[in-house]
């Protein structure tokens, strides 16, 4: 059993979230602009489709939006960014990965993510996190 007793509800994993975004370095977050986040059972068939991804738990995260690195204050106002986190393929990596906590784990996903708002790709994300220990 978790902290929680039962299985994270999609609340708790929000909550989570939320915490790991306010306990990032206020520069980042003031970086990270008004970005949505988001808490889903699974990633919608749709954008696994558009991934080539069969297996539904085999994505924790999603950035979805126009990086600020390509945004444009000409042109039509682009859709809000979004990042989704995907609470039963999380709560699935997080029981296969036993050394790591809940917290760290939804605290990764999450800032993977928001490498990806700010325009990384996911090697620039590993490779920043390898220099960071």
């Amino acid at each position: 059993m978790s902290e929680f007793g039962k299985a994270p509800s999609l609340d708790d994993v929000a909550a989570l979230a939320a915490a790991a975004f306010q306990a990032l370095p206020e520069g980042f977050r003031k970086l990270a602009g008004d970005v949505v986040f988001r808490v889903d059972d699974f990633a919608s068939d749709e954008v696994l489709e558009e991934l080539g991804i069969e297996d539904p738990f085999g994505l924790t995260g999603l950035y979805q939006g126009v990086h600020i690195g390509h945004r444009s204050d000409f042109g039509p106002a682009a859709q809000p960014s979004m990042i989704f986190l995907y609470r039963r393929p999380i709560l699935d990596e997080w029981a296969e990965h036993g050394e790591v906590t809940l917290d760290e784990l939804v605290t990764h996903v999450l800032v993977h993510e928001i490498g990806h708002h700010f325009g990384l790709s996911d090697a620039d994300i590993d490779a920043i996190e390898a220099s960071a220990g």
